[in-house]
């Protein structure tokens, strides 16, 4: 980079600065620009290095890419196994829960069917034991109505047997009585009768 020096010195003279002190502050910036440039210089490179560099770094590059799309492959295989595990186990688990699951609903509905039949058999015995008493009552009751009206009979047939014999009783004392007045009337009117003569 190039400037004109001279004008500067001329400038910087006009806006007020004396020679010496322009030229020294126009020395002092060339000498900055030209250690600028020499650096930016010695940081830059040449187009054939520049050509051998970018060479280097696409073979490079494709060596990457070559490893990472062997690196892809590679895990993505090793990916598509692990899923295919994975999914393998997860049915074989889902498989074992479903029968699992099976297993229970189906025991639970044998323990419950067995519950009922011995529940419903249960109620058959009581039920059975049921009708036995009442028949037992019933039987029980009709004896004790059998026997209550073989009672009342014997005692009906003993009552009339009672009244028969005291209704014999009376008329045979009624008799006596008769016999007895109708002699003490005979032996009265005999008494009579030789009282009277």
């Amino acid at each position: 980079m190039c400037f004109d020096t001279h004008a500067l010195v001329l400038e910087l003279q006009n806006n007020g600065f004396p020679k010496e002190q322009a030229e020294a502050i126009v020395t002092l910036m060339a000498n900055l620009t030209n250690a600028n440039m020499e650096s930016t210089h010695k940081e830059l490179v040449t187009k054939a290095q520049q050509e051998i560099t970018l060479q280097q770094i696409m073979a490079h590059l494709d060596s990457i890419r070559k490893d990472m799309v062997i690196l892809e492959k590679s895990e993505f295989s090793s990916l598509r196994m692990e899923n295919e595990k994975i999914k393998i186990e997860l049915e074989h688990v889902k498989q074992q829960l479903t029968d699992e699951v099976k297993k229970i609903r189906n025991d639970t509905k044998l323990d419950m069917n067995l519950e009922k039949s011995r529940i419903m058999d249960s109620f058959r015995e009581q039920e059975k034991q049921l009708m036995t008493s009442k028949n037992e009552f019933t039987e029980l009751n009709s004896d004790t109505d059998r026997a209550i009206t073989e009672t009342n009979k014997k005692i009906d047939t003993d009552v009339a047997s009672l009244k028969t014999m005291l209704e014999s009783l009376k008329l045979e004392t009624m008799r006596y009585l008769a016999a007895s007045v109708f002699t003490c009337l005979a032996i009265a009117l005999g008494f009579y009768r030789l009282w009277q003569k």
